[in-house]
Parts: structure tokens; sequence; C-alpha cells
């Protein structure tokens, strides 16, 4: 009867990841489409960011302008469109210095049209993009020479290292810790966050 019941089990398995491999192509294809865009406001939990082994090069690059909605320091939202910034990497909400990455991307968002030159999609449809304000400055650059954002020398091709300012990657450890692929750090943090909130 066990092993029945192992072999039903197996069988249910498959048919959900078939289901959900087709559900990721058609959020891709869905996001490369020129037309309007699925809703993407919501924002994305830090399990659910930009997948860098998944992502490719957009077949087609829209170009996408408007007020922007700020998620956090490195992602807004236009036009219904979740849009990472392209080629740096900023805190979490909930790592030291996530909210004031935030606020320091509302404020140079605010009022202004932005427009998002989109350079790449990752397989569950999150769209990456150079983002401008309306005087030409880079989003992406503003925030690394602010010191709340750091080069991700993988994506960029180091192009904002030189504006980089001196020792942010020491503040910014947990971003860089992300780059360097040292996950358990992070692991190891929120860990410690729990138990403050928790009382333990």
């Amino acid at each position: 009867m066990a092993e029945l019941f192992f072999i039903i089990a197996l069988i249910a398995g498959a048919a959900f990841m078939r289901h959900a491999k087709k559900e990721v192509r058609r959020a891709a294809r869905q996001a490369l489409k020129p037309s309007i865009p699925p809703n993407r406001s919501k924002p994305v939990s830090p399990a659910n960011a930009f997948n860098e082994k998944a992502a490719r090069e957009a077949l087609e690059k829209p170009v996408l302008r408007g007020s922007a909605y700020v998620v956090d320091g490195d992602t807004i939202v236009i036009q219904k469109t979740q849009i990472r910034l392209f080629g740096v990497d900023a805190p979490e909400m909930n790592h030291p210095y996530g909210k004031k990455a935030k606020w320091a991307l509302v404020r140079l968002c605010k009022g202004q049209s932005i427009r998002a030159e989109v350079t790449d999609v990752d397989s569950h449809g999150r769209t990456v993009a150079r983002c401008y304000l309306p005087d030409g400055r880079d989003l992406s650059a503003e925030m690394v020479k602010q010191g709340l954002a750091i080069d991700w020398p993988k994506f960029s091709g180091g192009l904002y290292q030189s504006m980089e300012v001196p020792d942010i990657r020491k503040k910014l450890w947990l971003a860089d810790a992300r780059q360097k692929g040292r996950m358990h750090v992070w692991k190891q943090f929120e860990v410690k966050q729990d138990e403050r909130q928790g009382g333990g």
C-alpha cells in the first residue's frame, strides 16, 4: 500500500513540475511582448529576486516611460512592470541600509518620468533595464554614488565600480556576500533577525 501511495505521489509531482515549467515559459514570453506588460506591481521577496542563472538577453528591447513606484533600492515599477536596475545591487528592505536605499531612490524618482531601456528578462519574466532620469542621469550610477548600492561586475562589466564610495562593500556586506555566492551569510543574518523579533 505504501508503494502505491509513493507511486501516486511521484506521478503527481511530475505533473506539477510540467505545469510549473509551462507557466515559467508563458510568463517569459508574455514579458517579451511589446504590448501592455503583465501586472508586476507586487514586490518580489528576496527568494524570488532576479535570477542571474536564468537571465538571458531580451530579444526585443522595449523602452518603458513613466512615473516609477519604488519597491526597494534597486527595484522600481513602471507601467505595471517590475524592473531591476541594471548592473547594481542594493540592500534588501530587511537588511542594514535597506530602507535608506529605498527612500534615496524614492527621492530620485519622485515627480520624474523615468526612461527604462530593457536589457534582460529572466525565465520568471522579471525585467532588467538601464533607467534614466529626464536629465539623462543613470539611476544605477546615482545609487552607487550615494553609497546605497554597489556595482555588480558580473552584469555591469564593472561600469559602476569606479563610482563606489570608499569601504562601501564593508557597509553593504550582505549585498557583497550575495555577489560572491555566500548565501549562508544571508541565512545566518535572517536567523538572527528572526531571533531578535521573536524575543529569543
